[in-house]
Parts: C-alpha cells; sequence; structure tokens
C-alpha cells in the first residue's frame, strides 16, 4: 500500500513539475511574441496592423515623409542608461507652444508625420521620440508605456530646460496614449497644460488578457501571469502596475480622451473606465464607424476640430 502511495505521489508531482513547466515555456514564448522588440511584426489580431496603417492617414498622407524632412534628430539618454532618440521640429517663427507625440506598438516616430504635422500647422514645435526599443532608441524590451513614460517627462524636461515659458501638449495614439496616460500620474511640471489620448489602453494585464482570448483562446489564468513574472524579471516591470488607470486617477492636467466606437484591438469600453477614472477636467471624443486608432482619418474634421477647440481651451491661449 506505502508503494502504491508512494507511485501516485510521484505520478502527480512529475506531472505538477511537467504542467508549470509547459506553462513557463508558453509564456516565456507570450513575452517573446509581445515585448522582446527582435519581434517586430505586427501581433495579435488583424487590427493591430491598424496602428501603423493609420499613423499615417490624414492631411500628411501626401507627404509621409514630412517628419523626416524637416526635423532634427536629438538623442538623450534614460535615467537607467539608454541612449533615447527623437525627431524635433521648430516653428520658423518663435513658439512657446511644444507638443510630445509619442507613437504606438511597433512603430516608431516617423509614423506620427500625419499627427505632427497637424500640430505644427496649429503653431506648435515638435518633440517626437521613438519610444525604447522602437526606432532609433537602444532596449531591449517593449516598455508597453510604462518605463516610456518617464522617458516621456525627460523629453519634456528638456524642453523646459531650453524654455521655461513652454507650454507643453502631450498627446499619443494606441500605446502612445496608454504611455501619455501613464505619464499623467507623474509628478509633472507646471509648463504641461495638457494631456490627449487615443484609443489606449487601461492597463497591460487588461490588454493582454483580451488578446489572449481573442487571438489565441487561452485563458489569462495563469499564462499571463507566468508572463507577468518573466516580463518582471528581464524587463522589470510587470503587468499589473503597468496601468493607464491608475495613472489617470492622479492626473490633474486637463485630458482629451478619444477613443473610436468600432474599436476591437483596444476595445472602446476602455474609454468609459480611463475616462470615468480621470478626476481633473476632461473631455471625451466619440469617433463613429473608427477602428482602432484611425478616429483621425475617419473623421478628421471632427478629430482635429475637437483638438483644436480643447488647446485652444487649455494650452494656446493660456
Amino acid at each position: 500500500m506505502k508503494k502504491r502511495t508512494k507511485i501516485i505521489i510521484s505520478t502527480v508531482l512529475v506531472f505538477i513539475v511537467l504542467a508549470v513547466a509547459g506553462i513557463f515555456l508558453v509564456a516565456l514564448y507570450l513575452y517573446n511574441f509581445a515585448i522582446n522588440p527582435k519581434n517586430m511584426k505586427d501581433v495579435f489580431t488583424k487590427d493591430s496592423t491598424a496602428v501603423s496603417r493609420s499613423e499615417t492617414s490624414g492631411k500628411a498622407k501626401e507627404n509621409p515623409d514630412w517628419l523626416k524632412e524637416n526635423s532634427t534628430e536629438e538623442y538623450m539618454n534614460s535615467n537607467d542608461g539608454l541612449k533615447l532618440h527623437a525627431y524635433q521640429v521648430q516653428q520658423k517663427k518663435k513658439s512657446d507652444l511644444y507638443a510630445v507625440i509619442v507613437h504606438g506598438y511597433k512603430g516608431n516616430g516617423l509614423k506620427m508625420s500625419s499627427y505632427a504635422k497637424r500640430f505644427y500647422d496649429m503653431g506648435f514645435n515638435l518633440v517626437v521620440p521613438d519610444l525604447r526599443a522602437h526606432g532609433k532608441s537602444e532596449g531591449n524590451y517593449i516598455g508597453m508605456g510604462w518605463h516610456d513614460r518617464l522617458d516621456v517627462l525627460k523629453w519634456t524636461n528638456s524642453i523646459i530646460e531650453k524654455n521655461e515659458n513652454a507650454k507643453v501638449v502631450l498627446f499619443g495614439v494606441s500605446m502612445g496614449a496608454a504611455t501619455v496616460m501613464m505619464a499623467s500620474g507623474e509628478k509633472m511640471p507646471q509648463q504641461v497644460k495638457a494631456i490627449i489620448e487615443d484609443c489606449g489602453y487601461t492597463s497591460v494585464e487588461a490588454e493582454f488578457k483580451k488578446e489572449l482570448k481573442t487571438a489565441f483562446n487561452l485563458p489569462s489564468f495563469p499564462l499571463l501571469n507566468a508572463a507577468s513574472l518573466i516580463t518582471d524579471i528581464k524587463a522589470g516591470y510587470n503587468f499589473k502596475e503597468a496601468s493607464a488607470i491608475n495613472q489617470v486617477k492622479k492626473l490633474k492636467k486637463p485630458a482629451l480622451f478619444i477613443h473610436g466606437d468600432k474599436d476591437t484591438f483596444v476595445p472602446f469600453s476602455m474609454l468609459d473606465e480611463v475616462y470615468n477614472a480621470a478626476s481633473c477636467e476632461k473631455e471625451k471624443l466619440v469617433v463613429k464607424g473608427a477602428g482602432h486608432a484611425k478616429s483621425s482619418s475617419v473623421d478628421p474634421d471632427l478629430y482635429w476640430g475637437t483638438i483644436k477647440n480643447f488647446l485652444n481651451k487649455h494650452v494656446t491661449n493660456n
């Protein structure tokens, strides 16, 4: 009887070890699939490709190289020693207005050319960073906005060091939107006047949980927990702490929240979650018929008209 019990216990233990090993192998695959910058192909759903496509949409579509042709390239070191890159454009006439424009997942600064041109036409100087591990910036992992939030604030401080009278707006799309929301919960200089986010997710945990279900039909537990642990070990952050919704709870600056009601990549329902969490002065824009990161191209007049009115109220005329 004792021998039989030992065999059963040994079998169970072997099964548990194999199961745990299998979970972590799948989790490591998920980490490499989503967080490892060496895999820079579009991932998850087909809708994810909308991020890069739509970032070159709008009025500047006629010249997607506008940013490259009109910018200077700048570098700075992050707080953890990475060499970060950004494109900068100065107005021909002196202006105290500045926009920090942040790209989406597996994109780069140049893919924000259409947005950059719009802000430039409204009188803003531009700083368009490549987030860590994107474009010309160094990095061994994709930060999903969390460590990037501090990088964006450092770019912002570099503006203020050159012009203490600067009036700065932080603007981002998709992961860039999550980044500026995550940055918004940090202590900000008074020169930052507002933030605008377009289709940002509530948290990395919530976004990856949704994608595990829709793209792989897999449960979040225990795979997401294991992938989060691996990310914590390899990249220094976990999916739960990388939360835009928790950060906007601390936001004191005016904010504009934008989302397309046909967005399935970052679900439309996330708009109300981040909007309701913010206790600051805020506005919300829903673009009907727009999928992920397509609001500016589906209804450009509404999109840019709303942004211009918001900026006139909180930045340009203040």
